[in-house]
């Protein structure tokens, strides 16, 4: 930790850095940032930097509201989209009590207590996500609506086409945070675009999920554009959600990976599978977090509305991918239900402890999943037994209020925040509906 702050100290001297920003969220997912002086920042190492938690959606309740927050110095890096003229850096915080104890609604604390949890049962968790979000003209609606900038679909080829020098800008700038990009292609909808980043630890993963939108934006607005990561921003097409392929490793080995196992899956993987098909009607409140969200959970166009599982079968709610057979190091397991706009810090956590409750209980793997389940009768599937996914924010929200898996996850404080905000949000919705909620969700998302 010494070496990291000496190089952040270092290279802020050397580069002619003029402005630190130290990074954090609140318990929705929003980026909070506070900027310092060069000056300031061995203080903020060594000290941490107060401030009013009350004031951060979620953090703390009023009589207990100074927190400090700690500069990662792991987390350094140089925001390109600053320039070269008095240069920015950003850091992402850890947010403590003055002390010393870590703030409990720090979303960051959460993961990091579920990576603890993973670590003590020898695990250690790694994420790789399929991000998609829309690209529109502007925020701006016209007759109601949001202006795509293309008409295109899904890996369409635009020649001269604004997604192109989108998503080209976007990769290099992600990539000079130090952020690699496996790939990126235009998505189904008119607009939609997905970027996806190669694997990483779920903590490092969860600050570049959060990294990536600050990108995303940024290059949007350069380019004349505005990008939204709103669940379902268009009626008749797709919803823009974050495919999250996961896996376990136990030191270097993947801990998913059986060569004589169904689809190379191990009596690990499978357990984990049975964990998050339990539980994710309890998750679903956080993985899917807005009212827009349930649009694009019970819309089509691919989205996963039942709690099933399967191999090649992109309808089903848990994927086995197989792209790459006898390769142990590339086994995992795909989440399809997660929105693009969730917490990826809460979201994370609840998909670990899902998945390490069934490795821990033995879950059994129920039986796979086979054809489209979207085109098949309601008594179809429930004579498959395939259990519907909550069909509303209030449902869902009614269901995480039993669970005990996610108040222990979460830690009371964020429990109960997130049903009160999330409750709040939902009968300010029954009172007044706006078309695929956009007024202000659209600016927010």
């Amino acid at each position: 930790m010494d070496k990291q702050r000496d190089f952040v100290l270092r290279t802020i001297e050397e580069r002619g850095v003029k402005f630190v920003r130290l990074w954090f969220t609140d318990v929705v997912g929003t980026l909070k940032s506070v900027a310092l002086a060069p000056a300031e920042v061995e203080g903020a190492f060594t000290e941490g930097v107060g401030f009013d938690g009350s004031a951060i959606e979620g953090l703390t309740r009023f009589y207990e509201a100074d927190v400090l927050a700690h500069p990662d110095p792991a987390t350094f890096q140089i925001l390109p989209w600053r320039g070269e003229v008095d240069p920015t850096a950003r850091m992402f915080c850890d947010i403590t009590t003055p002390d010393g104890q870590p703030a409990v609604a720090d979303p960051r604390n959460v993961l990091k207590r579920s990576l603890a949890a993973a670590s003590e049962a020898g695990f250690t968790f790694y994420i790789h996500p399929e991000i998609e979000f829309y690209l529109l003209k502007s925020s701006k609606l016209e007759n109601g609506v949001p202006v795509p900038v293309d008409s295109a679909g899904f890996f369409d080829n635009v020649p001269g086409g604004t997604a192109h020098d989108f998503r080209r800008r976007s990769v290099r700038m992600l990539e000079d945070l130090g952020i690699s990009v496996e790939f990126s292609h235009h998505e189904a909808g008119p607009g939609q675009n997905e970027i996806d980043l190669r694997y990483a630890d779920a903590l490092t993963m969860a600050d570049n999920v959060m990294t990536f939108r600050t990108v995303v934006k940024e290059v949007a607005i350069e380019q004349g554009s505005y990008a939204t990561f709103m669940p379902k921003p268009l009626a008749g097409h797709p919803g823009s959600g974050m495919h999250t392929h996961v896996s376990l490793f136990e030191g270097d080995t993947n801990a998913f990976y059986d060569t004589g196992g169904q689809y190379q899956l191990s009596q690990i993987g499978r357990q984990f599978i049975a964990g998050l098909l339990r539980h994710a009607p309890e998750i679903t409140a956080v993985t899917n977090q807005f009212v827009n969200s349930y649009k694009r959970l019970w819309g089509g166009d691919e989205a996963p509305s039942y709690v099933t599982w399967g191999h090649n079968n992109r309808s089903s709610l848990v994927r086995v991918p197989l792209y790459k057979p006898n390769k142990g190091q590339s086994a995992r397991v795909e989440y399809r239900g997660m929105d693009s706009a969730a917490n990826p810090y809460l979201a994370f956590s609840l998909m670990l402890a899902a998945g390490l409750r069934g490795i821990q209980n033995g879950y059994e793997l129920p039986a796979e999943a086979e054809g489209d389940i979207w085109s098949m009768t309601d008594t179809e599937r429930r004579a498959l037994g395939y259990d519907p996914l909550p069909a509303s924010l209030d449902r869902a929200l009614t269901v995480m209020e039993q669970s005990e898996l996610v108040a222990e996850t979460l830690g009371e404080q964020v429990f109960n925040y997130v049903l009160l905000n999330k409750r709040r949000e939902w009968a300010q919705y029954r009172a007044q509906v706006t078309p695929f909620e956009l007024a202000s969700n659209l600016e927010m998302l």
